[in-house]
């Protein structure tokens, strides 16, 4: 195995761990957990979003960098893993939104990166991740609370995390010039 499919697979692998953690922190790790509902963390100066936001950040990006490396199959297969994986950790009350939000959301990033990224690795990756962020947050709020309330929270959340994975993408940028 090359060092282009171990970091394709390192990434994949890491991906697939963003699901489980996401599904936890909801119900185990915020400053505020509201009963019956989520834990929330504060994102921005008076923006708070539930906590599994800055986990889901990082799975778009890290999706993205499944199919740079590993190619259009392995990262639809990520999201395919993914979505079977979400719907079996989240708890019994988030199941539907939690499943629907990822296959969506990740589906719509795969629906955009795939297009840009011959253009520019770092242009993909950040149009990929809003459109997925957008998705994920409206698509899980509403199905799991039915409630857009702590929309910009989710998107602002989202995006810290995709910002703070822009050191890594231009590193995959270097390793992987061409995508596989």
């Amino acid at each position: 195995m090359n060092s282009q499919s171990r970091i394709g697979v390192v990434a994949f692998l890491l991906f697939l761990g963003c699901v489980p953690l996401a599904n936890w922190m909801i119900g185990h790790v915020g400053a505020v957990c509201v009963p019956s509902g989520p834990c929330l963390v504060p994102v921005a100066p008076g923006l708070m979003a539930p906590s599994g936001v800055l986990t889901v950040g990082f799975a778009l990006v890290l999706r993205d960098i499944v199919q740079r490396f590993l190619g259009r199959g392995w990262g639809l297969a990520a999201v395919l893993v993914g979505t079977a994986l979400s719907v079996l950790v989240a708890g019994r009350d988030l199941v539907l939104a939690s499943g629907a939000a990822f296959l969506l959301s990740e589906l719509a990033d795969f629906a955009v990166y795939t297009p840009l990224q011959r253009r520019g690795l770092v242009l993909a990756v950040v149009a990929s991740a809003t459109a997925g962020l957008i998705v994920d947050s409206v698509m899980f709020l509403w199905l799991a609370f039915g409630s857009l309330d702590f929309l910009a929270g989710q998107v602002v959340g989202k995006a810290w995390a995709v910002l703070a994975s822009l050191p890594a993408v231009h590193a995959a940028r270097r390793l992987a010039p061409v995508p596989a």
